[in-house]
């Protein structure tokens, strides 16, 4: 199958989306990962829109890259001005890369009642923009803005302005849906008609999600004839964002057997989505396709015991291909079969009557509001405890919170924990920025001297969740957790009435999960 350039526009169009907010310094590291990854093109923004940008096209000059090539983006020259002398376009050559994309109107609405010149002139403006930026040494990508509507009200003229662009010396045209309203069997029509009336010339395609089509369509136009997909990492971008070309590169390489990136980098696709959301500081979408938390996680007795016995048979890849992994839910809908599978390294698949005791089990907490799908090292401690080879880290004796507020206060909360650990009775008080937060401190201060690889676990998320809403301020609450330290991330869950109960719950859960983790408990016990 042929190669498939992928063209990436996180760092511009990606940009655009809403909250999201690069600094030089992460679109440099997001160019790097990108390149790293065998993007072939990468889109680094206006240089004339913002100083941002201006610095960053200025940083690039002195990295080094192994694979991708650098694009400056902008427009075609204003009307009535030449091209040498338009502002724009000489941003576009000061920013120095080997790589210009221009953006040209194509619908004959924007170009009559937008931008207010004639058809005439939005053609030269085209013509001159590719043929300067060409003689300057650069290679230009022409994106043909709003193709496909203007491809539907006037045919004609769209596919004149393609034939301005690739005859002024464009490399590469890109048929643009930028209102993100076309279907798949009318970009597939435009990409035909755009083959035949640019012979000889490489078509992109560059797709908005505004139908939730844009990767669909993006697969449409390659089938038609593109051999360039234009999009962002996740699909982050304005409105409803672009076409993810974490998808569109794993149906391209996986499903449609295309060359796309470097040879082996497939399985880097999660990481690199990851990497994107945790630099944007943007929440993963468990659900998104291929790379999301949820792709390969399965619930259902049934999905759990036929995954079990075949993997395939539930999922249409192999996780690791796109580096991934195949997650097994428990829940009040599990079966026998999804315990053995979760049990399966504790080494109690063949003790039926335990696997029924914690299917039971998991059932009756999940009524009570517990939920062990988004807290897997709870469940591993709810198996070990009703199996009996669970030892506790601890026995309480009390604790307590204390939030100060006032005039005089800042609102510094105060925990203080009593405990009996290894037969020794400890009394810690802390600190901290809020109550779950001082707990943590104080509980960690009494037990780092018994476990002291606790000092380097950290909490990095904390969710709150009503359980039975209509009970009010009553109603039970559900807390999870989630921890982390050098090696993994685990999570915990608690509930309760008390909103602190819940928290502590959870916060002991995971304290005891990283010492039975770390392997310190038949140490130190």
């Amino acid at each position: 199958m042929a190669r498939v350039d992928l063209y990436d526009t996180t760092l511009r169009d990606g940009s655009q989306g809403e909250g999201v907010n690069f600094s030089v310094q992460d679109k440099l590291a997001i160019l790097r990962r990108l390149d790293d990854l065998g993007i072939d093109f990468i889109e680094g923004g206006y240089p004339l829109s913002n100083p941002k940008d201006a610095e960053f096209f200025k940083a690039l000059r002195s990295v080094p890259l192994k694979n991708a090539k650098v694009a400056a983006f902008g427009m075609t020259r204003k009307k009535s001005i030449s091209a040498a002398d338009d502002t724009g376009l000489k941003a576009l050559l000061a920013a120095e890369t080997a790589l210009i994309t221009i953006v040209g109107k194509t619908w004959d609405l924007h170009v009559l009642e937008v931008i207010g010149t004639t058809l005439d002139e939005n053609l030269a403006m085209i013509a001159d923009s590719v043929a300067f930026c060409k003689s300057q040494g650069r290679e230009v990508f022409y994106d043909a803005e709003h193709f496909f509507d203007g491809f539907k009200a006037n045919p004609d003229y769209a596919l004149a302005t393609l034939q301005s662009a690739a005859k002024a010396g464009a490399s590469t045209v890109i048929l643009c849906d930028t209102n993100g309203g076309s279907l798949p069997h009318e970009v597939s029509v435009g990409v035909k008609a755009a083959v035949k009336a640019c012979p000889g010339v490489c078509l992109g395609i560059h797709c908005h999600n505004d139908c939730e089509l844009a990767v669909a369509n993006s697969i449409a136009a390659v089938e038609a004839g593109a051999l360039q997909v234009q999009g962002t990492i996740n699909g982050i971008g304005e409105r409803c964002g672009n076409a993810d070309l974490i998808s569109v590169g794993a149906v391209l390489g996986l499903k449609m057997g295309h060359e796309v990136l470097l040879p082996g980098s497939m399985g880097r696709l999660t990481e690199v989505s990851r990497f994107v959301y945790e630099t944007a500081n943007m929440n993963f979408r468990p659900g998104q396709p291929f790379v999301g938390m949820s792709a390969f996680a399965h619930k259902g007795g049934m999905h759990t015991h036929a995954v079990s016995k075949l993997a395939r048979s539930y999922e249409h890849i192999n996780p690791a291909s796109v580096g991934n992994e195949r997650r097994i839910l428990v829940s009040e809908l599990s079966g026998q079969s999804t315990i053995i599978t979760k049990t399966a390294k504790l080494d109690m698949a063949h003790d039926r009557e335990l696997m029924r005791r914690i299917l039971e089990r998991i059932q009756d907490l999940e009524h009570a509001g517990y939920e062990f799908e988004a807290a897997e090292a709870s469940f591993e401690l709810l198996v070990r405890k009703t199996a009996g080879t669970h030892n506790p880290l601890f026995d309480l004796v009390s604790y307590r919170v204390n939030v100060e507020h006032g005039p005089n206060s800042s609102g510094v909360s105060e925990a203080t924990v009593k405990l009996v650990s290894r037969g020794e009775t400890i009394h810690t008080v802390a600190e901290g920025d809020g109550p779950v937060n001082a707990l943590d401190a104080a509980l960690r201060k009494a037990l780092v001297p018994v476990y002291p690889r606790l000092a380097e676990m950290a909490l990095v998320d904390y969710k709150v969740r009503v359980v039975n809403g209509r009970d009010g301020t009553a109603a039970r609450v559900r807390v999870v957790l989630e921890s982390k330290d050098s090696a993994s991330i685990w999570s915990t869950v608690g509930v309760s009435e008390n909103i602190i109960e819940a928290s502590w719950l959870a916060l002991v859960d995971s304290i005891d999960y990283k010492v039975i983790k770390d392997g310190e408990l038949s140490h130190n016990s």
